[in-house]
């Protein structure tokens, strides 16, 4: 998985870190168990603040996709455990909001109610048939490397894009003088 952050977007850089390790979690790519990288090395190796990192992280914590374990850090939930009764109402309470207040925006525009059940379907098939990334290609470290094993530069041709791919790969990389590696993940019992 490759986190991609974009400075000059109206989206809150917490939310674009959030949205991205829960679409890594939907396709698969992070699994219940798996280590994200610290708050420290993340903000370091996507080059924004430490604080954005860990409300991103805190956030996540809260809508029960990761884990706090004091100092060993942040991990991917376990749904089964994580979720209670309670929280997946609610998590299905704050989803009809959401689709009603997209139909509304979408009504606003002129659109059907046909045409906008036809999109919401074509976006759930499109989201549930993704089978994701699974295996070695799990995210387990920060790399500022590709899947394919290039170097990512987080300055260049898009000067307000930052990118931090997680791998298990134990590859490293050369980035403007410093090295950023990481070992193969070992899950912790």
């Amino acid at each position: 998985m490759i986190l991609r952050i974009d400075q000059t977007s109206c989206e809150p850089l917490y939310m674009q870190i959030r949205n991205q390790i829960v679409a890594a979690i939907a396709r698969g790519e992070l699994l219940a168990g798996d280590g994200l990288p610290s708050v420290r090395r993340l903000a370091s190796d996507l080059g924004i603040n430490l604080h954005t990192v860990n409300k991103a992280y805190a956030v996540l914590r809260d809508e029960g996709y990761l884990v706090m374990r004091g100092r060993s850090g942040a991990y991917v939930a376990d749904e089964a455990h994580a979720a209670s009764a309670i929280r997946r109402a609610d998590t299905e309470e704050a989803l009809v909001q959401t689709l009603q207040s997209l139909a509304l925006e979408y009504k606003a525009r002129g659109g059907s109610a046909q045409k906008f059940s036809e999109l919401a379907t074509r976006a759930a098939a499109e989201a549930f048939a993704d089978p994701g990334i699974a295996g070695a290609r799990r995210d387990v470290g920060v790399l500022r490397v590709d899947a394919e094993g290039n170097c990512l530069v987080s300055t260049g041709t898009n000067a307000g894009m930052g990118a931090v791919g997680f791998t298990g790969t134990g590859r490293s990389c050369s980035v403007g003088g410093s090295t950023a590696s990481s070992a193969p993940f070992v899950p912790s019992a």
